[in-house]
């Protein structure tokens, strides 16, 4: 628990104490918690337009929407499966595989019996309401809010687009105690957790009534005092750097403690068994991920454009920046590192992607890869924890950098696209304090929604079932010993 502590300590100090010192406001004003962040579902009708026809979506970037939600998809299975599966040793390889798999299955099932509702619907500040359960009331023809006051996409589409964002997450997670936890307590964990961690997250960073509820100051009130908690701050996350990475890797490292190390840790060999794998899961994560950050914009237009083009080139300077790191530390840059660096960039520009110009984007790539190398390389076997496959490491550090960093290039002035006023339909007034206490709040709530619910269910989880396989199994490998199954034959 001390270990446990200390960890948490120094997290804190990365994510809050870098603003200590500028932090003067207490929040975002409230033209500017009327950022573009993320739309409800059910987004209100202003009474002076109710007599207007109702708005009807656009062929275009409803198509563009089933094409990322495809995507996003995509870097799950097989994506994520295949980057993980390459990192372990040969005896585990299909448990991971399974793993991925499975959770991607229950959270799809989850998503659509409460999942969406909790997320995007109205109820309090830090969780929605049940007024959708079983996708109650949504039908081919119920529209959901985009950024753009008038425009719509099918509902339908909005919720197996966040769906995918719902089942990936959880299954970040697996990688930091890969190799030693029983498979039933692996789903129960999730369940919990999805519930209590991952939903009340994404509805306080992504819920508001949509753009076309605001159309004066007094409706803008109106819409800060329904919407999240960390939406209402003016906290700023495209994508899911808060929600998603952050999120996943304080559980991880959770769990990385509470499993405990795999046996042999630090004294026996445990490479990856297949970095081909690994680079060929990385690809389909960079190529996947182009749905996750461009189709979070929910419309075929120009700012997809711009988070495309900016998941591209901080992608592309992460793996450059490890790569270099490794060389001039070790003497040689690896492959592993290069795919360790694309991931570190594709988890920084997540939640900047559509608020930061192209040149923010690679200063966020450049920085984002040493920063991650340091504490996957030097801070974890310092601290001697395992976390196998560096999931905090990548994601919760990477999606600190990248939250904090998207409150400072957001900046027009720096390049960045600023925060929109939906009362004067317009750009409003950069505030470095202010929008920097905003992310500041996303970030610190991030790690202490994830960590204290990540605690709980993990023990919850070994009272009732035990956490932990056999020291037979775990030496004898997962892949036979919980599936019955070996990955290859030869």
């Amino acid at each position: 628990m001390k270990k446990l502590l200390s960890i948490f300590a120094l997290v804190a100090t990365l994510g809050l104490g870098l603003a200590a010192n500028t932090y003067a406001e207490e929040a975002a004003p409230a033209a500017e918690a009327a950022a573009v962040v993320a739309p409800a579902a059910d987004a209100a009708v202003p009474a002076e337009a109710a007599a207007a026809p109702a708005p009807t979506p656009n062929k275009g970037d409803t198509a563009w929407m089933l094409i990322s939600t495809v995507l996003v998809t995509l870097m799950v299975i097989p994506g994520l499966a295949l980057f993980y599966g390459g990192l372990v040793r040969q005896k585990n390889m299909l448990s991971v595989l399974m793993q991925t798999f499975m959770i991607f299955s229950l959270m799809a099932v989850l998503w659509v019996i409460y999942g969406y509702s909790v997320a995007f619907t109205g109820g309090s500040p830090y969780f929605g309401g049940l007024a959708k359960v079983f996708l109650a009331g949504i039908t081919p023809d119920s529209m959901a809010a985009t950024f753009s006051k008038g425009v719509v996409i099918p509902e339908l589409v909005f919720v197996a687009f966040q769906l995918t964002f719902a089942a990936i997450t959880p299954a970040l997670i697996i990688g930091a105690f890969a190799e030693r936890m029983k498979f039933s307590a692996i789903l129960a964990f999730m369940v919990l957790w999805f519930t209590f961690a991952y939903l009340p997250m994404a509805h306080m960073v992504w819920y508001w009534d949509g753009p076309d509820a605001i159309t004066d100051a007094a409706s803008l009130e109106t819409v800060v005092a329904n919407a999240g908690w960390l939406w209402a701050k003016g906290a700023l996350d495209f994508a899911g750097g808060t929600v998603v990475h952050i999120n996943a890797g304080v559980a991880g490292l959770v769990g990385a403690i509470m499993v405990g190390k795999r046996i042999g840790y630090g004294k026996e060999s445990m490479t990856p068994h297949s970095l081909t794998l690994t680079m060929v899961g990385a690809a389909l994560l960079w190529v996947g991920w182009f749905g996750f950050n461009a189709g979070s914009n929910l419309e075929a237009n120009g700012y997809a454009a711009l988070a495309l083009v900016n998941t591209m080139i901080t992608t592309g300077a992460a793996t450059l920046s490890w790569a270099f790191s490794e060389w001039l530390l070790k003497g040689k840059p690896s492959m592993l590192g290069a795919a360790s660096g694309a991931v570190a960039g594709l988890v920084a520009i997540t939640p900047a992607c559509g608020f930061v110009g192209p040149m923010g984007a690679i200063i966020i790539g450049l920085l984002v890869s040493p920063i991650c190398y340091f504490f996957v390389a030097k801070v974890k076997y310092c601290l001697g924890y395992d976390d196998a496959l560096d999931v905090f490491g990548v994601h919760a550090v990477g999606g600190i950098f990248g939250a904090l960093a998207t409150g400072v290039f957001v900046n027009p002035a720096l390049g960045g696209m600023g925060v929109y006023d939906y009362v004067a339909n317009a750009v409003g007034e950069y505030n470095f304090a202010a929008q920097m206490t905003a992310q500041a709040y996303a970030v610190g709530t991030a790690i202490v929604v994830s960590a204290v619910v990540s605690v709980i269910a993990f023990k919850l989880v070994d009272m009732v079932i035990g956490l932990r396989v056999s020291e037979e199994s775990e030496r004898e490998g997962l892949d036979t010993t919980e599936h019955g199954e070996r990955a290859y034959h030869a």
